[in-house]
């Protein structure tokens, strides 16, 4: 039955498995490492969680808040340095190191151009904006936002380039190097955390000032390794780089769809914020709690994507069709093993997180029953949502994954949740609900999407 499906989606008889790059133990250095960077990045967020909830709820809450809005800048500079990763794949599946080495100058220039524009425009209205998204709550909990929002958007550049530099890292695959860098930087914030949050007694401020440090730190790291010799992308000569409009278009030709549906997902999530925010603050702090695990139980499966888009990129690089096919299906495969897994874990875990975390009993409650419903239907509906579009964005089929994205989002996540909300008076479980619609229908459309074989395009390389 395996075999006759795995016909459906390739031809194994036009892969040579003897010449193809990922196979095996090449594979698997590859995607581990991916995975543990992701992981180390969930297990941050929860330390801060935890560390910040020993603080109060009016702290978490205000946490959460501003995380949403976070989230939704690093998902931009997310969609950048795909952009770039994906392009200088393709070209090291060419053998174009010189092409490679360019774009990767450009996508520097642009990301550093980008994130300074929205760092200074979020200072000077920070005021507004979060007064705009989060108007309903208490004084205590907008006071808190706005210290913290002040300093973690300063961090904005740091981050954009740092994400920039992981990617160009992993597109020539290496990816063991930035899990080390992304080890030691979050070591050094929740060191951060306990010196400035409890030894300093500065709250959520202490919580922002010590994130800020760990994304210097970092940057600089992989800014300084990158200029080394002995990688196949090497970046030195900044002051000499010119932007090249056409290039650059090429890049945001990915990333700008990428942007917009990450965008999309990110705005769609300040639209529930804002409805969770009206209930108060243990069921906010419940939901930061739950997104924290939730992120914790999708690690695997966010890093099976992003491998993906390496391997995919050199497959297309080098018109190696039949190889990405192949590259989709099996690492679609190891991802639900590895997400059933983490679900399970996960749940296992939840208890003693939030009594670690000095939860207030209700909103441990409300988290724990959030947890169960995940657990039960994540393994089964989200893979297929997420894992193969990273593969067939890769190949340049970005503006159908926003367009499915972007619809299911609001009319699931959004118009659900706020259905069941204000109809049936449904606490913050309406969330999931409308995320388990997302996920259910997505992973349909991509499925349906992905056997058609119309995500096979052109390659970048001939229109840069």
């Amino acid at each position: 039955m395996w075999s006759k499906l795995k016909m459906r989606f390739y031809d194994e008889n036009r892969i040579n498995y003897n010449q193809m790059p990922f196979l095996s133990k090449a594979l698997w250095g590859l995607l581990l490492p991916i995975v543990v960077e992701q992981l180390l990045n969930s297990f941050m967020g929860m330390a801060d969680t935890i560390m910040v909830s020993n603080v109060g709820s009016a702290a978490i809450s205000a946490v959460s808040l501003v995380d949403a809005v976070n989230v939704l800048v690093i998902q931009i500079f997310a969609a950048l340095a795909a952009g770039a990763a994906i392009l200088c794949s393709q070209c090291i599946g060419y053998g174009d190191l010189p092409k490679a080495n360019k774009a990767a100058g450009q996508i520097i220039l642009t990301v550093f151009s980008i994130s300074m524009i929205i760092t200074i425009l979020f200072l000077i209205f920070r005021y507004p904006l979060l007064s705009a998204i989060f108007g309903q709550v208490t004084v205590e909990v907008m006071t808190n936002s706005v210290r913290y929002f002040t300093i973690t958007v300063m961090s904005y550049p740091f981050l954009a380039l740092s994400g920039a530099y992981a990617a160009l890292f992993r597109a020539q695959g290496n990816s063991g190097y930035p899990m080390k860098i992304s080890f030691l930087s979050n070591i050094l914030n929740i060191i951060g955390n306990a010196v400035f949050i409890f030894g300093m007694d500065l709250g959520v401020t202490g919580a922002a000032i010590s994130t800020l440090i760990s994304r210097v730190f970092c940057m600089l790291i992989l800014f300084y390794s990158l200029r080394k010799s002995s990688q196949q992308i090497r970046l030195r000569n900044y002051m000499k780089l010119r932007p090249d409009l056409m290039m650059i278009t090429t890049i945001l030709a990915i990333a700008i769809p990428s942007a917009i549906e990450n965008g999309m997902f990110q705005f769609g999530k300040l639209a529930i914020q804002s409805t969770v925010s009206t209930m108060g603050t243990k069921a906010i702090a419940a939901q930061a709690m739950t997104n924290i695990l939730e992120a914790l139980n999708g690690t695997w499966g966010i890093g099976v994507g992003i491998c993906l888009m390496t391997v995919v990129g050199q497959c297309i690089g080098a018109g190696k069709i039949e190889e990405s096919k192949y590259y989709i299906v099996k690492l679609t495969g190891i991802g639900y093993v590895g997400v059933l897994i983490s679900c399970v874990f996960t749940f296992l875990m939840t208890k003693p997180i939030t009594w670690i975390a000095g939860m207030e009993a209700e909103s441990a409650a409300m988290c724990f029953q959030m947890m169960c419903a995940i657990t039960i239907v994540k393994p089964i509906v989200w893979c297929l949502s997420f894992i193969p579009a990273y593969g067939m964005r890769a190949a340049g089929d970005v503006r159908f994954s926003m367009s499915v994205s972007s619809i299911t989002m609001w009319f699931c996540r959004v118009a659900l949740c706020i259905f069941l909300v204000r109809t049936f008076h449904m606490g913050p479980m309406a969330v999931w609900f409308g995320m388990f619609a997302d996920w259910t229908i997505r992973g349909i459309i991509f499925t349906i999407r992905f056997l058609s074989q119309k995500w096979i395009g052109t390659s970048l390389l001939e229109t840069s």
